[in-house]
């Protein structure tokens, strides 16, 4: 009975503690404690092959023209074909392997007879040029792009670490305050901004450090949040499925700990 003589009833959910459907409350079981330790990890190899693959695209193109691969040219394309709607792939904007140089400015590659001359900024995106043997080929992403998901994948390493060192000494990972981020934001916005409306063009050395600034500043606000939440998690679990378990909680983690973080 509660205040006010108001009847309350509750629901208690058992677990089932044997036969199969015990068994994929444990997998389930598992599987979450698994990620809640591991999530890190994961992120970071996400993100490995996610800026990978853009490098792997010209490296096969180069592969199948130098030795007569066939595949290896098209495995690159498809590369290309599956990161075109995540960057604009504009080759002026983007970073060249196995050429002379390594970027290029529109006139030049309409003087080299890469381009056709006078096209607009949508026209060349539309064309889509990956490069060719004597100038070779364009990585799958603009140079920004580069900067901001190496940056993520430079400062997930670098999170790893110090969140090691934190919590094994039993502090607190920071958080980056939001007017912080917001001011860290503001170098891309302008430099991506202003290139956008047509006031000016930007350069490789901008566009990659204020994509490393943004990706940097994006981990820094996110993650420990994302740890927080993985350690609740992980002490939820180790607490929800005791029951299901008779010898005590799953993996032996103690009762209202969050798991250990692995790396």
């Amino acid at each position: 009975m509660s205040e006010g003589g108001v009847s309350e009833s509750r629901v208690v959910v058992r677990l089932p503690t044997s036969g199969r459907s015990a068994q994929v409350t444990a997998a389930v079981d598992r599987l979450v404690a698994w990620l809640a330790r591991h999530w890190l990890a994961v992120f970071n190899v996400v993100v490995a092959l996610f800026i990978g693959l853009p490098f792997a695209a010209p490296t096969l193109l180069h592969l199948g023209e130098a030795n007569n691969c066939s595949p290896c040219a098209t495995i690159g394309r498809l590369i290309y074909l599956v990161y075109r709607p995540t960057c604009h792939q504009l080759p002026e904007r983007s970073f060249f392997l196995f050429g002379p140089q390594a970027v290029y400015h529109a006139d030049e590659l309409e003087a080299l007879g890469a381009l056709p001359p006078g096209l607009s900024l949508f026209q060349r995106e539309i064309l889509r040029f990956a490069g060719a043997a004597r100038i070779g080929y364009k990585v799958a992403v603009c140079q920004r792009d580069v900067a901001i998901y190496g940056s993520i994948l430079l400062s997930g390493l670098i999170f790893g670490a110090a969140r090691r060192r934190l919590l094994s000494a039993g502090g607190r990972l920071p958080k980056l305050p939001l007017w912080l981020y917001g001011l860290l934001l503001l170098p891309i916005a302008i430099d991506g901004g202003t290139q956008l409306i047509g006031w000016r063009e930007s350069d490789w050395l901008l566009r990659l450090a204020t994509g490393g600034l943004f990706g940097g500043a994006t981990v820094w606000l996110a993650y420990p949040y994302v740890q927080e939440a993985m350690d609740d998690v992980g002490s939820d679990v180790s607490s929800q499925f005791v029951g299901a378990h008779p010898c005590g909680r799953p993996g032996g983690q103690a009762q209202g700990h969050a798991p250990t973080p692995d790396y």
